[in-house]
């Protein structure tokens, strides 16, 4: 599904890979993988980095590995698993019988530990976490040895083997491996590779209560696995020192290479999981799924097909450093794949009623009105024209301003697919407030009639009376109005969140022929933009639809176009 997508133009990460095949570094097929911790939901961040790695085994004929990294049990779920395989096939990016699991390669990873402390490359440590942070030192000053650096390699074992029996404490305890407490690099600063948790796994239960860190685990299943070449973001540089010394002195053979490509931030968006996993369980959003959030489920449910998100994977390309991308390229993407896919309907965001007083009561015609102007294989649909239609109440005023264009008291405004019609009348509430207009039309004016007589310079949409079905209708703007919230530690979320993020119109009307419309269904409203069919607040009698970008390039929804 994603061979479009790989004729982007050549990269670094590329070029690597080219260069070891030419050099016949590995004698196996190249072998990418993507290992997300099962304590979240992938987001477009995500999508960025399965995307360089998935296309880069295909491109090459090799093989593409899903793993989990699931050697934390404080935080993992099934329910992350499943959501994170789903999401990779919705995306396209499907890995088929190569799913694997960290926690399956425990007794290997503990072996290989084991290996560690016979060739006195590891030893048990007594250090309180505090007191390992304190001594590891800083950027600018080398760290002091652990007292317990030069117990005997007999201790070790015995101290290590007790550990997986489970008779210390939790955090009593670490392994850690010895390297140079005084090197540059602070991660080769006696790392920490098995930590003491008492916690149920959610695959392998009680069995163990010791589990490697990330730094020792991640280089030893890429290994195990067979991975040719270990992609990852920039933030893990530093690391690939540690990564290549474990694999070294572990005696693989045509070891793993890592490399690292820029960190995917799009403006306005919170890709942290750590605040997703904040404003999700503080209930600031309506679930993993928020179509607010740049997760693949909230991506989803707010209208962006794999196509879309894929189409701008592959435009923005892959760099060296973290970079900043505008949301709103990933909304042209959009906008750029639907254009022709989807039907143009007429939807009233807020109703006003209008009674064309010279059309016959009772009468009733339909008006051919093209399904997609862009797209003539669509196309037409029949639409029913009435003495009573709605418009928008936007598209009416009472005293237009300089440029206003629509309709207005004693001017004429073409309703789109159907005739001219003039303002006569204004009728008001108690209040004040404009709720009804008689008007009248001109019959000469039928659209596809051949009229030539005088011009209007607006058109507006409408809906007749016998032609609507009230819907739910969702418009969206960013979460955090303001980059600099995000990061801002005295400010709550309430504090942070946009208020206009998310306003619901609940009396809206679109056309009856989208009565049971399927879920994730999309159409463009004409004049307000793009729309889906909400996949999980929507059900019969009740139709709710989202909107996933505007027809211009803005954020700026807080109200219809």
């Amino acid at each position: 599904m994603c061979e479009k997508y790989l004729n982007m133009e050549s990269n670094f990460i590329q070029r690597f890979v080219e260069e070891d095949i030419e050099e016949k570094v590995f004698t196996r097929s190249i072998t990418t993988r993507f290992p997300p911790e099962p304590n979240g939901y992938l987001h477009i961040g995500s999508a960025y980095a399965i995307n360089i790695s998935y296309t880069i085994a295909k491109k090459y004929g090799g093989f593409f590995n899903l793993r989990f990294d699931d050697t934390n049990p404080l935080k993992e779920d099934m329910e992350y698993v499943h959501s994170i395989i789903e999401d990779m096939k919705w995306l396209g990016y499907d890995p088929e019988d190569r799913i694997y699991y960290g926690s399956d390669y425990s007794e290997e990873i503990f072996n290989l530990a084991v290996d560690l402390i016979k060739k006195g490359k590891a030893y048990v440590c007594d250090l309180s976490p505090e007191e390992i942070r304190t001594y590891r030192g800083t950027l600018t000053q080398g760290g002091v040895d652990s007292p317990y650096r030069n117990r005997s390699i007999e201790e070790n074992l015995d101290l290590f083997y007790r550990m997986r029996k489970g008779e210390f404490p939790s955090s009593s305890k670490v392994l850690r491996a010895k390297i140079d407490m005084s090197s540059p690099n602070i991660n080769f600063r006696d790392p920490i590779i098995y930590r003491i948790h008492h916690a149920n796994h959610y695959r392998t239960g009680d069995k163990w209560c010791i589990y490697p860190m990330y730094d020792f685990a991640h280089p030893l299943q890429d290994a195990i696995e067979g991975v040719t070449h270990s992609l990852c973001s920039v933030e893990f540089k530093d690391h690939r020192p540690l990564y290549d010394w474990f694999l070294r002195e572990l005696d693989f053979k045509e070891p793993p290479r890592q490399r690292e490509f820029g960190r995917l931030n799009l403006t306005g968006v919170v890709t942290s999981k750590r605040y997703l996993r904040e404003l999700v369980f503080g209930d600031f959003v309506d679930g993993w799924d928020d179509p607010r959030l740049p997760t693949l489920k909230g991506l989803r449910r707010r209208g962006f097909t794999p196509e879309s998100i894929k189409r701008f994977l592959g435009e923005i390309g892959v760099g060296k450093s973290e970079s900043t991308v505008d949301i709103s390229m990933l909304d042209q993407c959009l906008r750029t794949d639907l254009k022709e896919k989807v039907p143009s309907i007429m939807a009233i965001l807020n109703p006003l009623k209008v009674i064309i007083t010279n059309y016959e009561e009772g009468k009733e015609e339909l008006l051919q009105i093209a399904n997609n102007m862009e797209n003539a294989d669509l196309g037409t649909r029949a639409v029913p024209f009435s003495r009573v239609i709605y418009i928008e109440k936007d598209d009416f005023m009472e005293d237009p301003v300089k440029g206003f264009h629509r309709l207005a008291p004693h001017k004429e405004v073409r309703l789109k697919g159907a005739y001219f019609i003039k303002c006569n009348e204004v009728i008001k509430n108690e209040g004040g407030e404009v709720i009804e207009l008689h008007c009248t039309y001109d019959p000469q004016t039928k659209s596809g009639s051949g009229f030539e007589g005088r011009k209007v310079k607006g058109t507006i949409h409408w809906l007749s009376e016998n032609n609507v079905l009230k819907a739910q209708v969702n418009l969206y703007d960013k979460l955090v109005s303001e980059e600099s919230l995000l990061k801002d530690a005295s400010k709550t979320w309430e504090k942070k969140i946009n208020p206009n993020s998310l306003i619901v119109l609940e009396n809206c009307l679109v056309e009856k022929f989208l009565e049971g419309a399927p879920m994730e269904s999309k159409y463009q409203f004409i004049r307000h933009g793009y729309f889906t069919v909400d996949n999980k607040h929507s059900f019969e009698g009740h139709l709710v639809f989202n909107r996933i970008v505007s027809l211009k390039d803005s954020w700026k929804n807080k109200t219809a176009q």
